[in-house]
Formats: structure tokens, sequence, C-alpha cells
């Protein structure tokens, strides 16, 4: 498959993505987050090149946040963006080691390096008058967090299209959330974007997100299709089925036939997938 079709199949999954759940509205003015990471770099570049096609106007701005973790050199995303004409900024604030300070030994940093960056980036949102907010998670995210939660936070829950922010100021969208990793990694290969390492989190080993990806890997080997079936369970809910007591007042009608649930419920077994503010100056360029 060429870079082209590489293109036109993610940009479908996108803009059906963002038609579904109303992502792109007119007048939107919407900042996109880029790590510098494969997933965040392809969701600029697909927006950017919608940004023309669709018919209506909306606005988008870029903004990377530099952590200062050691190592960094974000020298080669500072080109691609002053290059690709996409307006853009670049922050930079010690978040690295406020994280060090707060993450205990043996404990991983993605709690807090995730809470003092989204304070950064809505920030900075605010100030640049932007509604939306857009992160580029993809379906395997979804499909790790929902089995995370399932494993060890003991409750049934994923990644939704978007959410309105706790404060109410934003909307955050994630419009590659039905896009496979496995297509993003090919586009970004294919199209040579300039990867910027993660020297917290991709340095640390064992983390349950990389086991949920090994198991789903190991499943995907019987089963080729697994994520694509999980994918469309969590867009095909059953609430009836479940056992929350919050949701029995909105399914008063409880009383399913039991020959029609154990054929169900058998079906489905046939076919079962074998912080502490930031003070200080923030500096911008851009």
């Amino acid at each position: 498959m060429d870079i082209e079709q590489q293109r036109i199949k993610l940009n479908r999954k996108m803009l059906q993505t963002a038609k579904t759940y109303q992502l792109l509205e007119p007048n939107d003015k919407i900042m996109v987050a880029i790590s510098g990471g494969k997933d965040s770099y392809t969701l600029l570049d697909l927006l950017w090149r919608a940004k023309s096609r669709l018919p209506f106007d909306f606005e988008i701005v870029a903004v990377h946040l530099d952590q200062q973790q050691p190592g960094y050199d974000g020298k080669a995303l500072a080109n691609w963006l002053a290059n690709s004409g996409i307006p853009h900024e670049i922050l930079s604030v010690d978040t690295y080691s406020i994280v060090k300070e707060l993450t205990p030994d043996g404990g991983t940093f993605c709690a807090p390096c995730s809470r003092l960056r989204r304070g950064i980036l809505y920030s900075a949102a605010e100030r640049l008058q932007c509604n939306k907010i857009a992160l580029g998670h993809h379906r395997d995210d979804a499909l790790e967090t929902l089995m995370m939660n399932l494993f060890y936070s003991g409750k049934l829950q994923a990644m939704p299209a978007q959410y309105l922010t706790d404060d109410g100021r934003f909307k955050v969208i994630r419009p590659l959330i039905e896009c496979g990793e496995k297509e993003i990694a090919e586009y970004a290969q294919a199209m040579a974007f300039p990867i910027l390492p993660c020297n917290l989190c991709g340095s640390q080993d064992g983390l349950k997100r990389d086991q949920m990806q090994k198991l789903l890997d190991a499943v995907e080997k019987t089963h080729p299709n697994v994520r694509e079936v999980m994918l469309a369970s969590i867009k095909n809910v059953k609430p009836s089925h479940l056992l929350d007591t919050k949701l029995l007042g909105a399914n008063a009608n409880l009383q399913t036939q039991e020959t029609t649930s154990e054929v169900q419920e058998t079906t489905s077994e046939a076919q079962e997938v074998d912080l502490p503010a930031i003070s200080g100056l923030v500096q911008i360029e851009g």
C-alpha cells in the first residue's frame, strides 16, 4: 500500500469518527497537542489536510510541550513544524523534576506527568482561545485502557471520542480513536515524521499498558481481527446484562426471556475473543 492509499484509509476512518461523534464543527479553534510521537504527528497531519477539504471553516494550532527531560532535543520537531506552515507554539516547562519527585521508587510516572501536562495544555488552550483540544489516542489505546480498568480498577471504562473538561472550558476530542496503531505507525514511517523519544514512560519497563498490548498480540495470533471485534463491542453495550445497580433505573424492562438470554450468551461465548501547581514563567516559541 503506497502512502496515498494509507492516508486515504486513515483519513476516511478519522472523518467518519468526526462525523459520528461531531468532533469537527464550523468555527472551531482546535489546539492539537503534539508530543512528537507517531500518533500526534499523524493526527496533526490529517487534520491539517482535512481543513482545506471540509465544507466549513475551522482553525488549527499545534502546541508542543518541552518538559525538559534529560537528553531532550526538539530541533527536528521544531523544524518540521516551521516547514509545515501550521500555526504552532512550543512551550518549555520543567515538569520532569516535579514528576521524579512525586513518583515513589518503583512507581510509574504516567499519572503525575499526565496531570501536569494537562494543566499546562489547558492554560495554553485558554490563552489561544481554543474551544477544543485534539489528542492522538487511537483504537489500541482505548482497548488497552478498557482492559487495564477491567483487570486492575474493577470498572468497565475505555476512552470516549470526546468529553467536556471538568471545568467546562473545553471539549477534548480524539479523532483517531477508531484507527489502528499499526496503520498509524506505518503511515508515520512512510511520512518520515521526526519522532521524539519519551525519556519518562518510554524508559520504564513492565508498564501495565505494555502488558495489555502483549496480551492482545498473543490473542491476535489465533484471532487476527480481535482488535476490531473489541472496538465493535465498546460501541455495542448491553447495560441490562451488567450488574451495576446504577443502571437499573435506566433499564426498567429487565425481564428478558431466559431462553433468549441464554442463546445470546452462548453465542457470545462461542465467539469469545480466544500536583502540584507549576509556578514560574512558561517559555513560548512559535
